[in-house]
């Protein structure tokens, strides 16, 4: 059986991405800092007949996620496919004429040490084992820089040049790195950025292994 582990799992794109994954087949590795929350989501799917268990980890703590990934591949057999999707605090969201350098340190260990710990991690047993996939997944101003974001317009662009460079580099072994872009909030109901269809999207993804960037919808549509 396949495993997926997606860090930032939460009961709304997390628990669709694990069910539309689990429909192929896959085990789901949910990781999160809440434990007790994460647990429970776990469960939920568990009720439905999805392989899952939940993790605790901080994205900020790189020590802690290759814990919780090695927990997962101990528990569920080792990462095929990796889904990184934490929803940046609040704090990263301040305008740029009020950001200092102590806003966008943490900002930064959330958007780039964090995925470079977990892609490390992963991407040795994926070499091992002939290949697999990371999906990273953001907000629009990881391309389109927001003067009122500025840390996550500032980390998630660099989160982006880092993907792209692991799109790259990992080819050669099978690897795909491929982010979606979902500009503005996430919208049950919404015909591009509803957690299911955005689900497929991701499953997509994992399977066409296209270019390295895909849109959820345009960057100007309502």
């Amino acid at each position: 059986m396949p495993t997926l582990a997606i860090i930032g799992a939460g009961s709304n794109l997390g628990a669709a991405v694990a069910r539309r994954f689990a429909k192929e087949g896959f085990s789901v590795g949910l990781i999160s800092r809440n434990l007790e929350r994460i647990t429970s989501l776990a469960d939920d799917l568990g009720a439905e007949g999805i392989t899952a268990r939940g993790y605790s980890a901080d994205v900020r703590d790189p020590a802690s996620i290759r814990e919780a990934l090695d927990a997962v591949s101990a528990d569920l057999g080792p990462v095929d496919v990796l889904q990184y999707s934490p929803l940046p605090a609040k704090e990263y969201l301040r305008p740029v004429l009020e950001t200092t350098v102590d806003d966008l340190q943490p900002a930064l260990e959330f958007s780039v040490h964090g995925p470079l710990t977990a892609i490390h991690h992963v991407t040795q047993h994926m070499r091992f084992l002939g290949g697999g996939t990371i999906l990273l997944v953001n907000g629009g101003s990881a391309v389109r820089p927001v003067a009122k974001f500025a840390g996550t317009s500032v980390s998630f662009a660099a989160e982006s040049a880092l993907g792209q460079m692991f799109h790259e580099a990992l080819a050669p072994d099978d690897i795909h790195v491929g982010q979606l872009i979902i500009p503005g909030a996430i919208e049950p109901g919404h015909p591009r950025k509803d957690p299911e269809v955005i689900a497929e999207r991701l499953w997509e993804i994992h399977t066409t292994r296209g270019d390295f960037r895909t849109f959820a919808q345009d960057l100007d549509a309502d």
